[in-house]
């Protein structure tokens, strides 16, 4: 057979026009999408093409998550009820703890949920804190990635403070620990680019990803004026360096930001970390002037719900482009990106007086698709359905009760489609998952790999500390003893 040919679905094209055909066909040669329309204009063009009958169901772009995290898929659940502590648990379990083969693992783990999600594209920032300093880390995810076939935006940089940074590699069984300085970071983060970027016949790349993009500040909270005064030495250096390994390797650049480090950012105008090749994540508590800096400067923002904190509006009706993400998926997020779309749209609408006029199904749609492309510097090749661009496809079975009737179909994506409701996944033109059976890895084999590894990382760690009762009975968490952290003295 020479390509594919899908036939009789309603297609979700999300191009210019933002059409919607029913009983439509696409074809599909090689790893791109040749033909689009009407199946019966299509259906004698394409004759020796391999038909996938897709009839009762919906082809939409494949999902694009922009920002989440490898490691996770294989710790979730875990501190959950402690989250006030979860980053001080977790990264330290990632630095101190994690193997080579944990990081295979949780790709695989990962990998397959999104793909049954019909996500095709995901970002993959390695830790917590990106890691850098073992590019084996970064190799193994992908690889991961790479044998199931979809896309993986593999994110490393520099560590946040202090440099140096202790790390704990594990050879024979056996913990080694030592000090990873800021150039070693920086040397680990090219190793992984020149090893993996562009790699998979072009479905892998790199992104150079400090942990925020002003080092010096508070990591995961706003920090107030008084605070975010003036960059730091270290600052500076950071941002020199990643912009310097950007323009040598031609990569774009993804990070965290929050409210005074834009600000901030914006001193150094020659090196700041903002810009059409920058996305941001979170952006919590942003001021009316770091909106509009991120609007003049074009930089994406990139909003995981429920994110209270986010001038998510503001942003938008000032130009700045925003994407939804999963943030995925620890402490208890999944992948699923109908089900984060939904919670964004919800979000908003509580917060804003209950107004269900807020973000419509059709825009939020775009945010996971082509504004997420964008987002990437990919919107030329994924993120919609268009003759030229890459066949990276979803389909969706809508002969479901939650699902029938079968009309108004974006409103259907957005208030009731889930994952699970993924039939069949195709990347670069190849299927990947049909009528719900994954046809590129053994699922068990993985489930069992990942369960092994998940609970090696548990015992090294010493985690089973961390995983609380479900509490049975009470109105609001309490616990009976303090939480200790690793580290700590007992």
């Amino acid at each position: 057979m020479n390509g594919l040919l899908l036939l009789h679905g309603t297609i979700v094209t999300v191009d210019a026009g933002r059409r919607v055909i029913e009983d439509g066909a696409i074809a599909v040669l090689g790893d791109r999408i040749v033909d689009i329309g009407h199946a019966q204009d299509l259906e004698p063009r394409h004759p020796d093409k391999k038909v996938v009958d897709c009839r009762g169901k919906l082809i939409i772009p494949g999902i694009i998550d922009a920002h989440g995290h490898a490691g996770h898929a294989l710790i979730r659940s875990i501190a959950a009820d402690t989250y006030s502590l979860w980053m001080r648990i977790v990264t330290p379990t990632y630095y101190h703890c994690a193997t080579r083969d944990y990081w295979y693992a949780d790709g695989l783990i990962g990998g397959l949920e999104r793909l049954r999600a019909g996500v095709t594209t995901g970002v993959s920032i390695i830790s917590s804190m990106p890691r850098s300093d073992d590019p084996v880390f970064s190799i193994n995810h992908a690889r991961a990635y790479s044998e199931i076939g979809l896309r993986d935006i593999v994110c490393v940089g520099p560590a946040g403070l202090p440099w140096p940074h202790p790390v704990t590699r594990w050879e024979s069984g056996a913990p080694i620990g030592r000090q990873v300085s800021f150039e070693e970071m920086i040397e680990g983060t090219e190793a992984a680019i020149e090893t993996l970027n562009g790699s998979a016949d072009g479905r892998i790349d790199v992104f150079v990803t400090p942990f925020t993009i002003v080092p010096s500040l508070d990591p995961s909270n706003p920090t107030t004026p008084d605070l975010a005064v003036k960059l730091t030495d270290k600052d500076r250096m950071q941002a020199r360096r990643v912009r310097e390994i950007a323009r040598k390797w031609g990569v774009r650049i993804h990070s965290d930001a929050f409210a005074g480090q834009i600000r901030m950012a914006f001193q150094d105008k020659e090196n700041a970390l903002l810009g059409p090749d920058v996305h941001l994540q979170h952006c919590w508590g942003i001021s009316h002037d770091e909106v509009d800096i991120l609007a003049a400067t074009g930089t994406h923002v990139t909003h995981a719900p429920p994110g209270r904190a986010v001038p998510l509006l503001d942003m938008m009706s000032k130009g700045v482009p925003v994407a939804i993400t999963s943030d995925g998926v620890s402490p208890s997020r999944h992948f699923d990106m109908f089900q984060i779309a939904r919670l964004a749209q919800f979000t908003q609408h509580l917060l804003n007086n209950n107004d269900r006029y807020l973000l419509p199904p059709g825009k939020v749609f775009e945010m996971i698709t082509i504004d997420a492309a964008r987002a990437l510097g990919k919107a030329h090749e994924i993120g919609s359905l268009e003759v030229g661009k890459k066949a990276d496809i979803a389909i969706i079975n809508m002969r479901q009760p939650h699902l029938a009737p079968n009309w108004m179909v974006v409103h259907r994506l957005i208030h009731q489609v889930v994952g699970s409701d993924v039939d069949t996944v195709i990347v670069d033109g190849k299927i990947l998952m049909q009528e719900g059976r994954v046809l590129t890895v053994d699922v068990d084999q993985a489930i069992d790999f990942g369960e092994r590894e998940a609970w090696a990382m548990v015992k090294r760690a010493g985690l089973e500390a961390h995983m609380h009762d479900p509490g049975w009975g009470q109105i609001s968490r309490t616990f009976h003893k303090p939480i200790m952290l690793p580290g700590s003295a007992s």
